[in-house]
C-alpha cells in the first residue's frame, strides 16, 4: 500500500522525465513513465519547474506530436479520464485548430463537449473535415439517444396518461392526491379519514397530438452542451405522436429547426454557436407559434444574459402564463455543475412563477412530465 501511495504521488507531482523520483523517493519506469510523460505533455512547465499556475505543454502545434499523443492517452487511461483531458487540452493549449483535420478527429475520443467545439469550428470546417465531423457528432449523439430515448418516452407517455382526468375510474386509475383534495370537507373527525363523495382519476390518452412543446435554446457560445442535448430531446419528443414539438433556436437573429428533427445531427449543424443574445425576440416567435395555450409547454434553455429588451421579456413570459401556457426555464441542460447565469433575470422569472434551475439530461424527463400534467416543480427541482 505504501508503495502504490508513493507511486501515485509521484503521477500526481510530475518530475519532468521518467527516471526523477521527485522527493517521493519513487522512480517510473515502463508504463508509469510513458503515463508520466503523457501527463507530463499536457500539464508539465515549460521549464520543467513546477510553477503551480504558470503551466505549459510540450504539444506544441505539431499535428503529428498531438495525434501520438491522442493515441497515447486512450492507451494509458479510462474513457472518462481521457475525455477530461482532451478538453484540457484545447481549452489550455488552444488546440481547437487542429480538429479541422480529418486524422485528428478520428484520433479523438468523442464526447458532448468535444461536439460542442466541433459546432463551433462549423463555420470554418473546411469540405475535407465536415463528413469526419459528421461521423463523429453522430456517435455521439446516437450514444445519448440510446441511453436517454427510453427514459423520456415511458416519463411522458405516462404524464400523458394522466393528464386525461376522468370523473368515474376504476379503482387503479384513481387519483389520490386530487381525490382527497376535492373531498376535504367531507373529512369526518369521529373517524379521522375522508369519506369523498367525487373520485378524481387519471385517463387514457389516445394516439392524438394533446401537447405541444417548444424548446427554446440559446445558442451562445457557453450553452454549447445544452444545445447538444436540446437536440437529442428534441428528436425524441418529434418521434412521439401525441406530441407535437417545436425546436427554436436563437442568438441575436432566432432560426426554426423544426423540420430538420427527424435527425438531430442536422439540428445541431443547422445551430450557429456564439454570437450575442435576444431572448425577448425569440419569445416573441415563440408566442407566435402557439395555438392551444392551454396544451402547451414552452421549454426556455437559456443563462438569461439577456441583450435584448429586459422588461418585454418578461411580460412576454407573464403573458403566455396568463393564458395558461405552462412555461419552464432551464439554466443549463448539461451535467456540468452549477452554471452562471442572470441572477437578477432568475429572480423575475421566479416572481411571475416560472421558476429558473438548472437541468441535468436525467432529470429533463421528470420535468416535462410535471409540465405536461401542471404540476408544481417543488417536487422535482434539485435542492440549491
Amino acid at each position: 500500500m505504501g508503495r502504490e501511495r508513493l507511486r501515485r504521488w509521484r503521477l500526481v507531482l510530475g518530475g519532468g522525465d521518467g527516471d526523477a523520483a521527485d522527493g517521493t523517493g519513487h522512480g517510473l519506469s515502463g508504463r508509469d513513465a510513458a503515463m508520466d510523460r503523457a501527463l507530463t505533455a499536457l500539464y508539465g512547465s515549460r521549464d520543467g519547474a513546477r510553477t503551480g499556475r504558470e503551466r505549459s505543454a510540450g504539444l506544441g502545434a505539431s499535428a503529428p506530436s498531438v495525434a501520438r499523443w491522442l493515441g497515447d492517452i486512450r492507451t494509458y487511461f479510462p474513457s472518462s479520464v481521457v475525455q477530461v483531458m482532451q478538453r484540457d487540452a484545447i481549452d489550455r493549449l488552444g488546440l481547437s485548430a487542429l480538429l479541422l483535420e480529418p486524422e485528428m478527429l478520428e484520433a479523438v475520443e468523442a464526447d458532448v463537449h468535444l461536439v460542442g467545439t466541433l459546432l463551433s469550428l462549423n463555420k470554418a470546417m473546411p469540405e475535407t473535415t465536415k463528413e469526419t465531423a459528421r461521423a463523429v457528432v453522430r456517435k455521439v449523439v446516437d450514444d445519448l439517444e440510446k441511453r436517454l430515448a427510453t427514459r423520456i418516452r415511458a416519463a411522458l407517455t405516462g404524464a400523458l396518461d394522466r393528464a386525461a382526468r376522468v370523473s368515474r375510474p376504476r379503482h387503479r386509475d384513481i387519483d389520490w392526491n386530487r381525490t382527497i383534495a376535492a373531498n376535504l370537507k367531507h373529512y369526518q373527525p369521529e373517524y379521522g379519514t375522508v369519506v369523498p363523495e367525487r373520485l378524481v382519476g387519471y385517463g387514457r390518452a389516445s394516439q392524438s397530438v394533446k401537447k405541444e412543446v417548444i424548446l427554446c435554446i440559446d445558442q451562445s457560445g457557453s450553452m454549447a452542451a445544452s444545445v447538444v442535448y436540446a437536440s437529442v430531446f428534441g428528436a425524441v419528443l418529434a418521434s412521439m405522436r401525441s406530441i407535437s414539438t417545436r425546436l427554436v433556436v436563437f442568438d441575436t437573429a432566432v432560426v426554426d429547426l423544426t423540420d430538420l428533427l427527424d435527425d438531430p445531427v442536422d439540428v445541431l449543424f443547422g445551430t450557429q454557436l456564439g454570437g450575442g443574445t435576444d431572448i425577448n425576440r425569440a419569445l416573441a416567435y415563440c408566442q407566435s407559434q402557439i395555438t392551444r395555450p392551454a396544451e402547451t409547454v414552452v421549454v426556455l434553455v437559456s443563462d438569461l444574459y439577456e441583450g435584448g429588451i429586459r422588461h418585454e421579456m418578461l411580460k412576454r413570459v407573464a403573458a403566455m402564463k396568463a393564458s395558461g401556457v405552462q412555461f419552464v426555464a432551464l439554466l443549463a441542460l448539461s451535467d456540468e455543475g452549477a452554471p452562471a447565469y442572470d441572477r437578477e433575470h432568475a429572480a423575475a422569472l421566479a416572481e411571475l412563477g416560472a421558476p429558473a434551475f438548472a437541468c441535468t439530461p436525467e432529470l429533463f424527463p421528470e420535468v416535462m412530465a410535471a409540465a405536461i400534467e401542471k404540476r408544481g416543480l417543488t417536487g422535482v427541482i434539485p435542492a440549491p
